[in-house]
């Protein structure tokens, strides 16, 4: 339950302000200026690309760990957090503290 009423509340910031609903999932980087920039240029482009941002970042989240490592990147997505359905990915062959 908690899972869906955050994703409530994402929903409910993005409509009103859609920079901070692609601030709380990528974080200060590339897509969220991209998102500052297009809803500043227009209201309607801001919300289309946050959602389209969110839409990724829910779709990759729910996904079984071995297909998400597998797929392709979408396009106009600049953020591994985005990419990565907010998980951490560790790169194939990359081990910490073992021999």
């Amino acid at each position: 339950m908690a899972g869906a009423c955050s994703t409530l509340c994402l929903i409910i910031i993005t409509i009103f302000i859609p920079p901070l609903g692609v601030f709380m999932i990528a974080g200060c980087g590339v897509d969220f200026w991209i998102n500052v920039l297009l809803t500043c240029l227009g209201y309607f482009p801001g919300h289309i690309h946050a959602f389209y941002l969110e839409y990724i970042y829910y779709d990759r989240r729910n996904r079984d760990p071995l297909t998400r490592a597998s797929q392709r990147p979408a396009p106009g997505v600049y953020s591994d957090r985005i990419q990565n359905g907010g998980l951490r990915h560790v790169p194939a062959g990359q081990t910490y503290g073992t021999i």
